[in-house]
C-alpha cells in the first residue's frame, strides 16, 4: 500500500524547516484484536503532523510511525475481539497515526459511523477537531450556557468547530482572526465579537465588550505572549484552556490574577491518552454531536481538499495559517464519493 513517509529532521536545519516527504510502498497493516482496518477515502490534516514531521510530536509506543490522525473509508478488516462493526461498514474514525495511507488500524472504540447526510470528505475531518474540542471546551473548561467563551484561531478547523459547539451549548462567543475574510467566515458560523488581532488588541476589546469582566472561558493554541493576556481577560471563576503552543511554551507571567480572581489554567493532548479514555470521548460525542450531524447542524468546514501526493502543499498551506476550515488529502479516488 501506499504511505507517506517523511526523513528525519536533519541537525543544524534552520528552526521550523520541514523535512522532506515522500510516497512509499509497504506492506498493510494487520488489526490487532481489538482493531480494525480501514480502507482509507480521506485524511484529515492537523498541525500536529507538522509537528511529527518535524520531529517534535511522536507517536505513541506501538503506533504507526506516519502522519494522519483522522480518517474516513471503509472497514476491511476486523480484529478477533471487535464487536459491533462489520467489515463494508463506512466510518470516520481517530488514529494513533498512520492516516496518510491507503489502509490504517485503529481501535475499533475509536471509529464513528457516517450520518447518511454527510459525505466521506465531511467524515474525515471530524474526529480529531471535534473529539478535542469536546475535551477541552465541553469536559476541562465545563463551557455552560449563557457564559463568555474567547476562542483564538477562530478560522482553524480547531476554531470552526469551537465557535459551532459553543453556540450550540449557548455561549456568547469571543474569536481572533488575522484578515477581513476570516472574520466573515467566523460571523457566519456564529461568533458574536470577531476581532482582527492584526489591527486591534484582543484583550482591550474583550475588557470593553464585556464591561470590564472579562470572559468565562479562553481556548487556547498560541501560547507565548498570549497566556498572561488570557489570564488578564478571564473574569472572576474563569478558566483557562491551553491545546498547543504556536508561539512558544515559555513566559514571563504575573500570576496574581490566578490568585485574585481564583482562576483555573488547565490543558490536554488528545493522542497521548489511553484507548479505553479516547474509546469514552468516542461513545459520549455519539450520543452528542453525532445526533446534531445527521440533523445537519455543527458541520465541518472544507477549505482545501489536495490529493495524498501533494501533502507538500497541504503542510505549506497550514502553515501558512491561510485557510478557513479544514484542510483535507484525498486517499482513494475509488471511495471518496
Amino acid at each position: 500500500m501506499r504511505v507517506v513517509a517523511h526523513d528525519s529532521p536533519t541537525p543544524g536545519a534552520a528552526a521550523g524547516s520541514l523535512p522532506a516527504v515522500r510516497i512509499v510502498t509497504i506492506d498493510p497493516p494487520a488489526p490487532k484484536p481489538d482493531q480494525v482496518l480501514i480502507q482509507v477515502a480521506y485524511a484529515g490534516v492537523n498541525r500536529p503532523d507538522l509537528l511529527q514531521r518535524k520531529g517534535s510530536y511522536p507517536p505513541p509506543a506501538g503506533a504507526s510511525p506516519y502522519m494522519g490522525l483522522e480518517v474516513s473509508g471503509t472497514i476491511i478488516g476486523l480484529g478477533s475481539n471487535v464487536d459491533g462493526w462489520k467489515v463494508g461498514q463506512k466510518v470516520c474514525a481517530l488514529t494513533p497515526g498512520g492516516g496518510y495511507a491507503e489502509q490504517v488500524v485503529t481501535h475499533a472504540g475509536h471509529c464513528f459511523p457516517i450520518p447518511d447526510n454527510l459525505s466521506m470528505l465531511q467524515a474525515a475531518a471530524l474526529p480529531e477537531t471535534t473529539l478535542t474540542v469536546w475535551a477541552n471546551l465541553v469536559e476541562r473548561a465545563r463551557l455552560r450556557s449563557g457564559e463568555t467563551v474567547l476562542i483564538h484561531g477562530g478560522s482553524s478547523g480547531i476554531g470552526v468547530t469551537a465557535i459551532q459547539i459553543a453556540k450550540w451549548l449557548g455561549a456568547t462567543v469571543f474569536t481572533t482572526v488575522g484578515s477581513a475574510e476570516k472574520a466573515a467566515a467566523c460571523k457566519q458560523l456564529g461568533a458574536d465579537v470577531v476581532i482582527n488581532y492584526k489591527t486591534e488588541d484582543w484583550a482591550t476589546v474583550v475588557k470593553e465588550k464585556t464591561q470590564n469582566q472579562g470572559v468565562n472561558v479562553v481556548l487556547d493554541m498560541v501560547g507565548g505572549p498570549y497566556i498572561e493576556k488570557n489570564l488578564r481577560s478571564l473574569a472572576l471563576e474563569g478558566r483557562l484552556v491551553q491545546i498547543a503552543f504556536l508561539m512558544g511554551s515559555r513566559a514571563e507571567i504575573d500570576w496574581t490574577p490566578l490568585m485574585i480572581r481564583r482562576l483555573t489554567y488547565t490543558g490536554s493532548t488528545l493522542r497521548a491518552r489511553s484507548d479505553e479514555e479516547k474509546s469514552r470521548l468516542v461513545s459520549t460525542l455519539r450520543t452528542s454531536v453525532w445526533p446534531e450531524l445527521a440533523a445537519g447542524r455543527l458541520l465541518p468546514l472544507i477549505h482545501s481538499v489536495f490529493p495524498l501526493s501533494e501533502v507538500d502543499r497541504a503542510h505549506a498551506l497550514m502553515e501558512s495559517s491561510a485557510h478557513v476550515g479544514k484542510i483535507m488529502l484525498k486517499v482513494n479516488d475509488e471511495l471518496s464519493q
